[in-house]
């Protein structure tokens, strides 16, 4: 007889991998990352998505914003990413990570390690994010009370060649999400 948990542990889909979406702050990514988590939840994936604003609470607190710092932090989330995707999670990584030698090491870790890893750029100018400013950051930048913001005066690398490219300002978060889950789809990811 089949019980109920045999059956959605079997219906799981265990292909693991990592996504890190890499964007200006209020770029959309978290946004996006949480959409495209519930459709592949809906479709059996195991799916955690790694915020940055969480990891920076939980693992790195301690962390500050000069450049060492920030890829500190980005090999510690690259990190935590192959290690649930070499088991079998999608992990979904909304996190800035300013510096292509930083997501490159990051990559490096996951070809290394013959998991999965798609770099999507979430494309939003400096000027729809500053309008969006879901945290305020562009305000407290702009009154002289916060310094280093990346892409105002703090630099950002965009990325050369990501597997996708998204620009959340035109498009809906459901289309953005979509356009990600149809690269999963095409990778044989989804």
């Amino acid at each position: 007889m089949t019980t109920t948990t045999q059956i959605s542990q079997e219906q799981q889909v265990t292909t693991g991998a990592t996504i890190w979406l890499t964007g200006l702050p209020s770029a959309g990514k978290t946004t996006i990352a949480y959409e495209l988590a519930g459709r592949l939840r809906d479709e059996g994936h195991r799916v955690e998505v790694l915020d940055g604003d969480e990891i920076r609470e939980f693992l790195s607190s301690g962390l500050g914003f000069s450049r060492e710092d920030r890829d500190t932090n980005v090999q510690r989330i690259g990190f935590l990413a192959e290690l649930l995707s070499r088991n079998g999670v999608k992990a979904l990584v909304p996190v800035i990570a300013p510096y292509a030698d930083s997501r490159e090491a990051v990559r490096g870790r996951h070809r290394t390690g013959g998991t999965p890893y798609l770099e999507v750029h979430v494309a939003t100018p400096v000027e729809v994010c500053s309008v969006r400013d879901v945290k305020g950051l562009y305000a407290k930048q702009a009154a002289g009370e916060i310094s280093g913001l990346t892409g105002v005066d703090d630099p950002y690398e965009e990325p050369a060649s990501p597997d996708l490219r998204i620009e959340s300002h035109t498009q809906s978060v459901q289309e953005s999400a979509a356009a990600l889950h149809a690269l999963l789809t095409e990778r044989g990811l989804a």
